[in-house]
């Protein structure tokens, strides 16, 4: 058996499209209605599908799982963040690990959280 894709949750697909491009440069692989995978295996899906399959409420920031992405240039990324997206909700700005690791956390417009961390 094997991973195949990661799904997130997503209010506006285009918007979350966009917003992952912009940042992290993933591409649009497949837009099959309701359901969008970009680069990476990274899976938008509607919020709208995703209840009606769950017949349950979306929890936005539940902080049980993250997305994690690591970037070398990380001050570099946090600037290009704060450009683009100066309204983004972080959950830590910029800190450095006891292992020497240098990370962020913020939420997607979505609530879905994302890390962002210098290679280890």
């Amino acid at each position: 058996m094997k991973l195949k894709n990661v799904l997130i949750v997503v209010k506006d697909m285009e918007k979350a499209r966009q917003f992952y491009h912009d940042l992290f440069g993933l591409d649009l692989v497949l837009n099959n209605d309701g359901n969008m995978i970009l680069t990476e295996g990274l899976v938008l899906q509607d919020e709208k599908i995703w209840k009606q399959f769950l017949g349950r409420d979306i929890t936005a920031q539940s902080n049980a799982s993250e997305l994690y992405f690591e970037e070398r240039d990380l001050e570099a990324f946090i600037e290009k963040l704060d450009r683009l997206y100066p309204e983004i909700q972080y959950v830590n700005r910029l800190m450095t690990h006891s292992w020497g690791q240098k990370v962020v956390r913020f939420y997607d417009p979505d609530g879905n959280l994302i890390e962002v961390g210098t290679p280890m």
